[in-house]
Parts: C-alpha cells; sequence; structure tokens
C-alpha cells in the first residue's frame, strides 16, 4: 500500500514496510528497520525486543506461519520524526484458522529508517462481549481472580 502523501519523510518507510509485508519480501521489510531497532510493547514489558534480527527472525515465522497475510494502515498522523499508524493485519494460518491483529504502532524514523516503536498491536477477538470483557475485567480489579457468577 503506497499513500501519496508518504513519498519523502517519515512516512515513506511506514510504505515501505506495508509494501514489503504485503509482497513477503523478508530482505526489504528487515532492511526498513535499524541494526539497533528498540521494539517497547507497553501493555506486554517483556514482549520488547532490540535489533533488526529479531524483526528478521520474527516476521520469517510470520511468513512461514501464515502465508498469506496482508498489512493495511488505516490511519496515520506524522509528527516530527514519529509516525503513528493504526494497522490491520489480516490473513490465515497454515491450519486454515483466521489470523486477525489491529492496533496502533508508533514508530520512531530516523533518517529514512525505523529506529524504534512503541507496540500496541493486539490479536483480534470475536468471543467476549463488552459487558463480558467489563465484568471479567472489574472482578479481577477488585477481586484480582476471575469473576464467580453468584447463585440464586
Amino acid at each position: 500500500m503506497t499513500l501519496t502523501d508518504g513519498e519523502a519523510g517519515p512516512l515513506a518507510v511506514i510504505n515501505r514496510l506495508l509494501e514489503a509485508t504485503n509482497k513477503h519480501d523478508l530482505e526489504a521489510l528487515a532492511e526498513c528497520f535499524a541494526p539497533g531497532y528498540v521494539n517497547e510493547t507497553p501493555a506486554h514489558p517483556t514482549r520488547g525486543f532490540t535489533g533488526r534480527d529479531t524483526i528478521r527472525s520474527n516476521w520469517e515465522q510470520l511468513f512461514t506461519g501464515v502465508p498469506d497475510i496482508a498489512a493495511r494502515m488505516l490511519a496515520h498522523s506524522v509528527s516530527g520524526s514519529s509516525v503513528w499508524t493504526e494497522l490491520h493485519l489480516t490473513g490465515a494460518r497454515r491450519d486454515g484458522t483466521p489470523h486477525e491483529m489491529t492496533g496502533v504502532i508508533i514508530f520512531g524514523v530516523d533518517e529514512g529508517i525505523i529506529s524504534s516503536a512503541r507496540f500496541y498491536l493486539e490479536p483480534v477477538e470475536k468471543v467476549a462481549t463488552v459487558d463480558d470483557t467489563a465484568d471479567r475485567v472489574t472482578h479481577r480489579v477488585t477481586h484480582g481472580r476471575p469473576a464467580v457468577q453468584p447463585t440464586q
């Protein structure tokens, strides 16, 4: 996917990343990232990592496990050297089960290469309702364990 306002500046590398992703071009994808790239995943801090080699390894696994993976940018905003993106990834795993992720990635771009990202992309859940989720989260916050339905 190429966006017309992304021909120059920090958005250009994000467009290259999306193009490489959708072409399943592992080397072109990896080249979008600095060797010392830093990934932070604030909601899951132990998932953070450093380095282009980890990007290459992760995407090699994704291209193998989800052979038709495709990425779309739903929205973006550029502020200085930061590019805020809302992304949606879809495909099917090798066993045919759907793979779908959506969320925000805030990329730091230096000299035409991605140097960092704050990663908020999550798997799409299609089983719980808002009430189920609110009840589960509220109960865990107040009681520290899964909710138990009261008997009547």
